[in-house]
């Protein structure tokens, strides 16, 4: 058996001992490998064949390693401490490696950050299935019902910049797993909160939203570190389809779980489900690649070579960045694609119900495929972005292209829900009013960290800052514009928006880097 590597674990260099192999273990070099140890209680020895790693343990003068015959011998007793420093053998003669181990860290970062968004997803849009029982059990307005939907954006809006400075100086993994325990918490709070009156209620949507405030920067700031830029759009296209894959789920859902264990259910089921993510996020994830010792080196100098350096922030240059025009373009197109975006989140099952006529189940379930539309073509248009920079398109017309598609896709769909009569045919409407949408993925949400890599936390938190607002005002008013209009005047105010987000957008974006 050949043995490509060890990785051997170091701290400090005074004294020296040997390590000298034994058994069966056969190496291409014609002379006994020997490697030198610094003083250490406990020696940490990754050996990697072909790829896998195997933690060596010590017991006071051996080191084994449960692979076949292969023994390793310290000759002198280890003493006293820890720390990874390089690897010492290499050989040309690896095996293949099994897919578990060829998969990168890199994307396990971002598979988390895509079940986090998922479970995101899944406890803010339980709501506004839940809110048809609950008002009609409460006897809530539609004024009362658009206020307990804005609610959640009230704290929302509180930790967008917040959330961005946080993550960007002590690093996302700490500020992404607060913010899922905590809004995991007031999720399964929910149905104690209506019980005991609307106050509280409006409370606990609020004290949702500050956990679920934090997610977006925190997730922007470690996929700063940990991805190349030639990745970029696919990564957030996936994080983000998380969150509509979070929408289907919980649309798909919660009708079910309401009709067999009542309301309530639906928050506390949803809500648990953040333990089992926090487990896994803490065992596996860091801040950067420079935090993780088990990150194999070839990984480590792909990230680095094609990431930006990113250090730790101390202080932000206000001043610098809201001088820039296209930090303003991110802020007012943020707003406008918000707008309605929001709407339909919290709104798509009431419309349903209201204007198709579906029942709970129906409303629930329909709801879904604009969902599942919007999950598809957000990794369709990663996929183009990137396949369009790697072929030398420029980021800036790439990022205009995929906005533009973003606004005006959805624009246009929206206009004809006034003119369609059938069920099946609106539903079609909503689902291409998403799909398209989503094609934002690979725009506007993308560019934080084109145009200022190293203040992506902050800089997203401040454009989604704007983008709260128009949550809070947008579901507020439409509950108003419902009761004293109709669902065409909803549509019309999110389409006037959209297209001014599009000028905006072409006017003033780029996707150069304009902050160091």
């Amino acid at each position: 058996m050949n043995a490509r590597g060890l990785l051997i674990s170091l701290n400090s260099a005074p004294k020296t001992h040997h390590l000298r192999t034994t058994g069966k273990a056969s190496f291409q070099s014609k002379s006994r490998p020997e490697f030198q140890l610094c003083p250490c209680q406990r020696v940490h020895l990754r050996r990697i064949y072909g790829g896998n790693s195997f933690i060596w343990r010590v017991k006071w003068g051996r080191v084994r390693a449960d692979v076949k015959s292969e023994q390793y011998d310290i000759v002198e007793s280890p003493p006293e401490s820890v720390r990874l420093d390089q690897a010492l053998l290499k050989d040309d003669d690896a095996g293949p490696l099994p897919w578990w181990e060829e998969f990168p860290k890199r994307w396990v970062i971002v598979l988390l950050c895509f079940s986090a968004f998922l479970l995101c997803n899944m406890d803010r849009v339980n709501m506004s299935i839940a809110i048809l029982p609950m008002a009609s059990e409460y006897h809530w307005s539609p004024t009362t019902v658009g206020l307990i939907q804005s609610s959640f954006f009230w704290g929302y809006l509180l930790t967008q910049i917040a959330g961005g400075i946080w993550a960007d100086t002590v690093g996302g993994k700490f500020v992404l797993g607060f913010g899922v325990v905590w809004w995991s918490i007031a999720t399964m709070l929910t149905p104690i909160a209506a019980k005991l009156g609307l106050p509280f209620l409006l409370v606990v949507r609020a004290f949702m939203g500050i956990g679920e405030g934090v997610a977006m920067p925190a997730m922007n700031n470690i996929l700063s570190k940990w991805v190349p830029v030639s990745e970029r759009s696919r990564s957030l296209a996936l994080v983000y389809s998380g969150m509509y894959l979070g929408s289907v789920t919980g649309l798909a859902f919660s009708p079910m779980l309401i009709h067999k264990f009542g309301w309530p259910s639906v928050f506390y089921s949803f809500g648990s489900l953040g333990t089992v993510w926090l487990a896994v996020w803490l065992n596996k994830a860091h801040s950067s690649p420079i935090e993780d010792p088990l990150l194999l080196p070839g990984e480590k100098k792909l990230i680095v070579s094609d990431c930006p350096s990113k250090q730790p922030v101390k202080s932000i240059p206000w001043r610098l960045i809201l001088s820039k025009p296209p930090v303003w373009a991110l802020i007012v197109s943020h707003f406008c694609h918000n707008w309605g975006t929001f709407i339909l989140l919290t709104w798509m099952p009431t419309y349903y119900h209201q204007v198709l006529k579906f029942n709970l189940t129906e409303s629930g379930l329909f709801s879904v495929f604009p969902w599942l539309t919007m999950a598809f073509s957000a990794n369709l248009g990663g996929w183009i972005a990137d396949t369009l920079v790697s072929r030398g398109v420029s980021v800036t017309v790439v990022r205009k292209i995929m906005q533009t598609i973003g606004f005006l896709g959805p624009a246009f769909f929206l206009t004809q829900l006034s003119h369609i009569d059938s069920p099946a045919m609106a539903v079609l409407c909503m689902a291409c009013s998403q799909g398209t949408d989503a094609f934002s993925q690979s725009g506007l949400y993308s560019n934080h960290q084109d145009i200022a890599p190293r203040y992506s936390g902050v800089l997203l938190g401040l454009s989604n800052t704007a983008g709260v607002l128009a949550g809070v005002f947008g579901t507020a008013a439409t509950g108003y514009i419902l009761q004293h209009g109709s669902w065409d005047n909803v549509f019309e105010v999110s389409v006037g928006l959209y297209l001014v987000g599009t000028v905006v957008w072409n006017l003033f974006s780029t996707g150069e880097k304009i902050i160091d």
